[in-house]
């Protein structure tokens, strides 16, 4: 926490240290201190000094606000979703979870893990008394939401990963129009794989035959992708299970998504390295259209690789990437910044997410407010995918991509926008569930934790207006 300008990371430092396997003389010595001051600012008893921080920095490629308090923002969030119940209860206020989270990180972890479980028990109770199959045994969130908590935690950045997949770009030769021809290359010379346009799929393997069967309504980009997620899994198949196994045991339908997960980032930072990628970016000042030009590639697949632009001593923009649909369903939701997803759905429909499909194919442009004062500036652009076919159905989703409004200056879609003034911005929120915001006239819920003014002489514009002395 902060006092008076002056920055106490304790849990923070501490967990850096642990992470690295190192003791507190150890830590001492490459900062330059002495381990007793280390011991006193992993205690918060002193604060973090500036050539603490730029030595950190140095030593171990950390952003200084690895140790703000911005970054317990989300952790806080999730806490207050996943805690609803005893937050309406007065149990728990939410000064508690901001102190929890930024002392004990990971015992406020454990808590959200514990917060969640009890919900998903509370649900299927809920179906089992309405006489619904409640899906079997109490058990952990679906292996597909365990996938996006993975990337979630990491801030959807791996860094080996992305450094192997650049490293064999640069040995093959990647390059903006020739990437189908060298990955076919690469695929025939060094694996004897043949590539056929004939699948009723998007593509399929067959490791008997030694071919790679692709759906012929595919992109180019597209068969890109799926042949560099075939290379990831035929030359970095080791490295994928041991990333895998850090979080969910091999052989468990966790660990496979997983692997699968980690070699799709694996293909998309080979079609996309980051140095290269990294460079336009700031050249176009982040310019979707005009990257997915320069490499010939879908606005999906541009925008996610935006997200995970966080090398140490190369950082680009952080930014939150999300994939929504019409009815608010979250697909996917990654994040290199402290914006606070919703995990319950209901996301807000004040947001521009919802507004890009009234106009698909225009990105939208919105400087966001959450509750806690932190502001957004967030590009929306609704997509729709085809099979291809006369009355074949399709998929539309909304593509988001968010930052903090103290980077917005380096994209192209802050230009005319009043950055500065913070009265302009559009208020939003998690969700109506869990919203702060008492005056929203949007709310489709009442607000959590707030005694509701009942007066039927009266009526006003606010849906659920709070009793005196709630606000």
């Amino acid at each position: 926490m902060s006092n008076t300008g002056k920055t106490y990371a304790g849990a923070r430092l501490r967990r850096l240290r642990e992470e690295r396997r190192m003791t507190q003389a150890d830590l001492a010595r490459v900062l330059a201190i002495s381990p007793s001051y280390l011991n006193q600012m992993e205690h918060d008893s002193r604060p973090l000094t500036v050539p603490v921080l730029l030595r950190l920095t140095e030593a171990f490629g950390v952003d200084p606000g690895f140790f703000s308090e911005r970054d317990t923002g989300r952790l806080v969030a999730d806490l207050r979703e996943a805690l609803a119940g005893e937050v309406a209860e007065a149990r728990v206020s939410a000064s508690d979870l901001a102190e929890l989270a930024s002392r004990m990180p990971a015992v406020a972890s454990v808590l959200l893990d514990l917060g969640r479980r009890s919900q998903l028990l509370a649900d299927q109770l809920a179906d089992t008394a309405d006489g619904r199959d409640g899906g079997g045994p109490v058990g952990p969130r679906s292996p597909h939401e365990e996938i996006r908590e993975f990337f979630y935690r990491r801030q959807n950045y791996l860094h080996d990963t992305d450094l192997a997949a650049e490293t064999l770009a640069g040995a093959i030769g990647i390059r903006p129009g020739e990437v189908v021809r060298v990955l076919s290359k690469r695929l025939a010379d060094q694996h004897g794989i043949r590539l056929t346009a004939d699948s009723d799929r998007l593509h399929h393997f067959d490791a008997g035959t030694r071919t790679l069967h692709l759906s012929g309504r595919l992109r180019p980009g597209q068969q890109a992708f799926r042949m560099a997620t075939q290379l990831a899994l035929l030359e970095h198949g080791a490295e994928l299970d041991g990333l895998a196994a850090e979080d969910f045991p091999s052989g468990s339908p966790a660990h496979r998504l997983a692997r699968i997960g980690i070699a799709n980032y694996f293909a998309a930072a080979l079609i996309l390295p980051y140095g290269a990628f990294h460079r336009a970016a700031e050249e176009f000042r982040y310019d979707i259209e005009r990257l997915t030009d320069h490499f010939g590639l879908g606005y999906e697949t541009v925008c996610h690789r935006l997200s995970t632009l966080q090398r140490p001593r190369l950082r680009g923009v952080p930014f939150s990437f999300v994939r929504v649909d019409r009815a608010g369903n979250m697909s996917k939701r990654q994040s290199a910044t402290g914006f606070h997803f919703s995990r319950a759905g209901g996301t807000c429909p004040l947001w521009n997410v919802y507004e890009s499909f009234a106009a698909p194919g225009r990105i939208h442009v919105q400087v966001a407010a959450m509750p806690d004062g932190q502001r957004y500036l967030w590009t929306a652009r609704a997509v729709t995918r085809h099979r291809g076919g006369w009355g074949e159905p399709g998929k539309t989703f909304a593509i988001g991509l968010g930052c903090e409004i103290r980077h917005a200056s380096r994209l192209v879609y802050s230009d005319g926008l009043d950055l500065d003034n913070a009265a302009a911005a559009t208020p939003i929120g998690m969700g109506c569930r869990l919203c702060e915001r008492l005056d929203c006239p949007q709310r489709a819920v009442p607000p959590l934790g707030r005694a509701l003014a009942v007066d039927e002489n009266s009526s006003t514009f606010i849906p659920y207006p709070v009793a005196d002395g709630q606000g």
